[in-house]
């Protein structure tokens, strides 16, 4: 390695850190995730519960409430870590970057920079090669999605719907126009990437990278409204790498046989009799699970088209 910090993602020299770990380590880390489900939890029990069932990882959440939503206690990150052996996350504010060194120095193994709290900093995002852990970062689309990637960002996580209704539209939705977007980059002339570039507001080094590659340059889960193990194949079988899924998956009577039929699901998405096993055991549990019924009328107003 370059003693001046230029790393490689992949195969490319594309990004350069400014300090501690290279970004070519954040994500060979973030490689380790590939094919798992994260959970969101709330308690010791619930991190143990899933680590039990066989989520890959867990990001730590202050439970729901009224007010501004901010990082979780780092007291309460501390206990899970020394509850559970799989990967710890932890979530801070948008542009927060002295929430990110809090959790750096209680030592999470990864920091969701994530739009699901509230925004400090309305105009800037983490520079996250200030960091030695590996962030996560959302994204709509690919053209926020490598932007995240030039800042530092080694996971991406496509996020669809934040209000925990169970709601998968706009996951997929979301999911397909990035997939469908870098299908349309891999087929242009090498003349047509700069104005791409221009056009979608992303690095043209990064963009090119996703080109020659043929998908994002770091590994994409899909987040939001996944609540079912057919919600976690699906994303799968669309082109994501693993899945987050919310703290309300803990809302039923058996969370245990929902999270592992989850779990299941991600590992074997292409297996339909594996998944008629995992949706079966959590029939029961999806059962609250309905659409909204404002959220029903204002889909069929809407036509289909949006």
């Amino acid at each position: 390695m370059a003693e001046d910090g230029a790393v490689t993602v992949y195969n490319s020299s594309a990004i350069t850190d400014t300090k501690k770990n290279p970004f070519s380590i954040k994500v060979g880390l973030a490689q380790v995730l590939r094919g798992g489900a994260i959970f969101e939890v709330t308690t010791v029990e619930e991190a143990k519960l899933v680590e039990e069932a066989g989520a890959c990882a867990v990001t730590v959440s202050e439970p729901p409430g009224r007010g501004i939503r901010r990082m979780p206690d780092p007291s309460l990150i501390k206990e899970i870590k020394r509850a559970v052996s799989i990967p710890v996350m932890a979530r801070s504010r948008v542009g927060h970057f002295v929430e990110a060194q809090i959790l750096e120095a209680v030592q999470v193994d990864y920091i969701d920079e994530s739009e699901v709290l509230a925004i400090a900093d309305e105009d800037n995002f983490i520079n996250k090669h200030n960091f030695g852990s590996p962030f996560v970062c959302g994204c709509r689309n690919l053209g926020e999605a490598l932007r995240r990637v030039r800042e530092g960002a080694a996971i991406i996580r496509i996020q669809g719907e934040v209000l925990g209704d169970g709601n998968v539209v706009e996951t997929v939705k979301n999911v397909r126009d990035v997939m469908k977007e870098i299908r349309v980059l891999s087929n242009m002339d090498e003349d047509e990437v700069f104005s791409f570039a221009k056009k979608i507001a992303a690095p043209y080094d990064i963009v090119a990278q996703t080109k020659q590659m043929g998908r994002l340059p770091v590994v994409q889960f899909a987040a939001g409204g996944i609540a079912t193990p057919a919600d976690a194949a699906m994303m799968m079988q669309l082109g994501c790498d693993g899945i987050f899924v919310g703290n309300e998956v803990f809302d039923c009577g058996v969370p245990y046989k929902r999270v592992r039929g989850i779990v299941q699901a991600v590992r074997h998405y292409n297996d339909p009799h594996i998944l008629v096993e995992s949706s079966c055991v959590v029939e029961e549990a999806m059962r609250e699970l309905n659409l909204r019924e404002e959220r029903i009328e204002q889909f069929g107003r809407s036509g289909g088209d949006e």
